[in-house]
C-alpha cells in the first residue's frame, strides 16, 4: 500500500471511532428540546412538531436544581482545588527531583502509590476523617482534593524538571535569586507546557467528580452541579428526564468549552514531560 495514502486511512477510522465519544452528549442534546414523554419512547429521534417543547427543560432543571447556585460552588471548588494542586504539587516535583536522595525518592513512591490505591479503600475514613477536622464545606474540600491529585500531578511534574538545565537555576543563584525566587521566576515559567497539561487534566476530573463532594460536602448547604443533579430523581425512582437532560447540558457546556480550547496543550505538555525518564 502506498505510505502517502496511510495516514489518510488513519485519519478516517480515527474520526469514525470518535463518533462513539460524541454521540452520547449529541444524544442528550437532541433530547433535551423533547418532551420528558418522548424521551423514554424515543429517545434516538430528532425532535418533531409534536415532540419539541423549547426551552422548557432547561427553565424547569434550572429551577427544581437551584442551577446556578451549584453553579457557583462547582466553579469555587474547581477553580480553588486546580490552583492548590499545581502550586503544591509543582513546588514538590521540583524539590523530588533535585534532592535525589533517599527521601525524596521514598516521597515520589508514594505519590505513585496514590495512583494505584483505589478511592473505595479510603472513602468510609475520609469521610469520617473530613467530618473530624470540619472540612465538610468546598474550602476544606480543597485540601481533600490537593491529596488526591497530588500523584499524577507530581509524576508528570517530576518527569518534565528532569528536563530543565540546572544550569539556569545555577545562574539565577548567582544572579542573587533565592530558592522560592528561583522557582516563581525561573522554574514556574520553563514549566507552563507541563503546568498547562496537569490543569486540564485536573479541572476535568474536578469538574466532573460527584463521589467525593457527596461523601465531604454538607449537602444542606453546598451541593455542586453533579450532586443537584441526582436531586431530579422523584419517587420510586421516577426521574424527571426532560429536566435532567437540559442541565446535563447547561454543565457540558462550561468543561467542554474549556477542553476545546486548551486541548492542543496536552499532548505538547505530556511529551515534553517524557524528554527524560
Amino acid at each position: 500500500m502506498n505510505d502517502t495514502r496511510r495516514p489518510w486511512i488513519w485519519t478516517g477510522f480515527f474520526a469514525l471511532l470518535s463518533l462513539a465519544w460524541v454521540y452520547p452528549i449529541v444524544l442528550v442534546l437532541i433530547n433535551s428540546f423533547k418532551g420528558k414523554v418522548f424521551i423514554s419512547s424515543n429517545p434516538f429521534v430528532l425532535p418533531t412538531k409534536e415532540t419539541f417543547v423549547g426551552w422548557e427543560n432547561y427553565v424547569r432543571g434550572v429551577e427544581a436544581t437551584n442551577f446556578f447556585a451549584s453553579f457557583g460552588w462547582s466553579l469555587v471548588i474547581t477553580i480553588g482545588s486546580a490552583s492548590l494542586i499545581l502550586l503544591c504539587t509543582s513546588m514538590c516535583a521540583w524539590w523530588i527531583v533535585r534532592m535525589d536522595n533517599t527521601f525524596a525518592r521514598a516521597l515520589y513512591s508514594s505519590f505513585l502509590f496514590n495512583l494505584v490505591v483505589p478511592f473505595q479503600m479510603v472513602m468510609f475514613t475520609l469521610s469520617w476523617f473530613t467530618d473530624l477536622l470540619h472540612l465538610g464545606n468546598p474550602f476544606g474540600l480543597w485540601l481533600v482534593y490537593l491529596g488526591f491529585g497530588a500523584g499524577l500531578a507530581v509524576f508528570i511534574f517530576t518527569g518534565f524538571v528532569k528536563a530543565i538545565p540546572t544550569e539556569l537555576e545555577e545562574a539565577a543563584v548567582v544572579d542573587g535569586c533565592g530558592p522560592v525566587q528561583t522557582f516563581f521566576r525561573v522554574i514556574l515559567p520553563v514549566m507552563k507546557p507541563a503546568v498547562i497539561t496537569v490543569g486540564i487534566l485536573e479541572v476535568m476530573w474536578l469538574w466532573n467528580d460527584y463521589l467525593l463532594p457527596y461523601l465531604t460536602l454538607d449537602l444542606k448547604r453546598y451541593k455542586t452541579i453533579p450532586i443537584a443533579v441526582q436531586y431530579l430523581r422523584g419517587g420510586y425512582g421516577s426521574v424527571d428526564m426532560g429536566a435532567m437532560m437540559g442541565v446535563l447540558v447547561l454543565a457540558m457546556i462550561p468543561i467542554v468549552v474549556f477542553y476545546l480550547a486548551a486541548q492542543r496543550h496536552i499532548i505538547r505538555g505530556v511529551v515534553a514531560g517524557a524528554v527524560k525518564g
